[in-house]
């Protein structure tokens, strides 16, 4: 059986940039998790004594702060600007930039309508920067329910697919007046993305490496299992089961965004054993 990595895979820019923030403020605290990668976390925590909190009423005696990538809200932000506490910036620049969009837009009067995950901790943190009510959608159903009003700005979580925002883009702009469109999808989710779909069309069985609570990493593995029906999403080489590789030729791996490199090889020499 061969063993292929897809083109692009794995580390973005705004998570290597996170963790050599993190690297370089041991024994500090992040305010959730810093990036959806179990693995990586439990690393920082041994290694560096990076610990972190997931509910903001939990800051009590942290002196040095770490912001994560996906951000926090705005009002999170100001409190803790308030706090004698040194703070770390790791909010990933490809967040900040749909935060700023909101503000800007809603101060104009712009209606904001944002694709994403209601739940997820980067469009909470986009949301409160909106001057009034932003609204979130995940398709043209949710749409549905919602009042346009004629000036309208569209922006994307920055993991989502494409294809699935031209969709909520097409819906809105026949029902207002203005619509202002804002491509705030990370280029290396798109990158990942297309690579993936590439190599679970030539493989009969997909390996995507990354956390569980991972929205990049999700969108990964339902693009390869489109193509390829035994997909399998894991975390390390701990999840493996010899038996997915049975009588298989080809097998391709990607890796969501928060996935280290060491996590990668480990789990590619576990395959191998088999």
């Amino acid at each position: 059986m061969k063993i292929k990595l897809a083109e692009s895979y794995g580390f973005c820019f705004g998570v290597k940039r996170a963790i050599k923030i993190a690297e370089e403020s041991p024994n500090s605290t992040t305010i959730g998790p810093l990036i959806h990668n179990n693995e990586e976390i439990n690393r920082l925590k041994n290694n560096f004594n990076v610990d972190n909190i997931n509910d903001f009423k939990e800051i009590t005696n942290i002196k040095k702060a770490i912001i994560r990538t996906h951000g926090i809200t705005k009002e999170n932000l100001e409190e803790l600007k308030k706090k004698n506490i040194d703070i770390c910036d790791a909010t990933c620049p490809f967040v900040s930039k749909p935060q700023k969009i909101c503000e800007d837009m809603s101060k104009q009067g712009y209606q904001v309508i944002i694709f994403g995950d209601i739940k997820h901790p980067e469009v909470k943190g986009v949301m409160s920067y909106a001057q009034g009510d932003a609204k979130v959608v995940l398709n043209e159903k949710d749409l549905e329910k919602i009042k346009l009003h004629n000036k309208v700005a569209i922006i994307s979580q920055t993991t989502r697919k494409f294809s699935d925002y031209n969709k909520i883009i097409n819906y809105v702009i026949p029902k207002c007046k203005e619509a202002r469109i804002f491509n705030t999808i990370c280029n290396a989710t798109f990158e990942n993305q297309k690579a993936a779909k590439k190599l679970s069309l030539e493989c009969d069985v997909m390996i995507i490496i990354g956390g569980k609570n991972s929205s990049n990493t999700k969108q990964l593995f339902e693009i390869s299992r489109a193509n390829c029906s035994d997909s399998h999403l894991i975390e390390n080489e701990n999840e493996l089961e010899k038996e997915w590789f049975e009588n298989k030729k080809k097998c391709g791996i990607s890796a969501g965004a928060s996935t280290p490199d060491w996590i990668i090889e480990k789990i590619m020499n576990k395959i191998k054993e088999f």
